[in-house]
């Protein structure tokens, strides 16, 4: 069974709802991935839209099954990209969704739970929720999930991963350094937040930022790779880059051996707990489902 995996961040610009420009970045990208002979290439968030949002986003979405999609899915020969775009889901439904595709297929599909609306962000105005956390195998040895920006700021989107199975978890996300207003440092706290997700799970990151101005966002990069002891194995300045680097799976069963957060989380006493509040907060059956 294969162990090793080299993995990549196309740290990237956008130009804001041009999908052409992008898609020629994105096949460029992907080309370079694999002449690098890299197994999993993850794009930022929104890479194929760039993340400005309008009124008129709704007409940047597409299907999963549209000839964009099929062109990066069958430039994705040998590698596993992730790519990020608003997806038109059943029932004229809107996503900031994140698509996994290899080979000419799709693979994955996550749809962002977490839609910010603090600071300078107002995605639930633009997409409807996503509701589910679940894993996609990678090969033989390698499950992934992905969580996309807000959604890592759920620590409890990131256990679920875990305990669904997920020994790699990839993190697009669209950062930008005056997102978040106060005090509150956007490089400072995603550096603390990756390092711990990865410590905590024994469980490696790829974290990918974009770089660029789009209208008042001024995008910082920084893009990582994390091991799965929380050590940065290869990071980015603010420029653009294919950052790449190898993970090793032996080292994920040696951090999951001395630290045990997956095998000691007691889950079922988890779901006791949201039951029980579910029925004193009086939350309906359908719900909580």
């Amino acid at each position: 069974m294969p162990e090793k995996l080299v993995v990549a961040a196309a740290q990237i610009p956008t130009v804001p709802e041009d999908i052409a420009a992008n898609l020629e970045t994105h096949l460029d990208y992907i080309a370079q991935a694999r002449a690098r002979g890299c197994d999993l290439l993850v794009f930022p968030e929104l890479s194929l839209t760039g993340y400005t949002l309008s009124d008129e986003s709704f007409r940047l979405a597409r299907s999963r099954h549209s000839k964009v999609v099929r062109q990066i899915a069958e430039a994705s020969r040998d590698i596993t990209t992730q790519f990020g775009f608003i997806e038109e889901g059943p029932a004229a439904q809107f996503y900031n969704a994140t698509l996994a595709v290899r080979d000419g297929e799709i693979r994955h599909l996550h749809r962002k739970v977490n839609l910010p609306s603090y600071g300078n962000l107002d995605e639930n105005k633009h997409f409807a929720t996503g509701r589910f956390m679940e894993t996609a195998r990678l090969d033989e040895t390698w499950r992934y999930a992905i969580v996309i920006c807000a959604d890592a700021w759920n620590p409890a989107l990131v256990h679920l991963a875990a305990m669904n199975g997920a020994t790699l978890l990839s993190v697009p996300i669209s950062s930008s350094i005056d997102a978040v207003e106060g005090e509150f440092s956007n490089p400072n706290g995603w550096d603390l937040a990756v390092r711990f997700y990865a410590m905590m799970y024994g469980m490696p990151v790829v974290m990918t930022n974009r770089v660029g101005t789009e209208g008042d966002h001024r995008f910082w990069g920084g893009s990582a790779v994390i091991d799965a002891h929380g050590r940065i194995l290869a990071q980015s300045g603010d420029q653009p880059e294919l950052l790449t680097a190898e993970l090793d799976y032996t080292q994920v069963r040696e951090a999951r051996f001395h630290l045990p957060t997956v095998r000691d989380s007691n889950f079922a006493l988890i779901q006791r707990e949201v039951n029980r509040l579910s029925e004193v907060l009086g939350v309906p059956d359908s719900v909580r489902e």
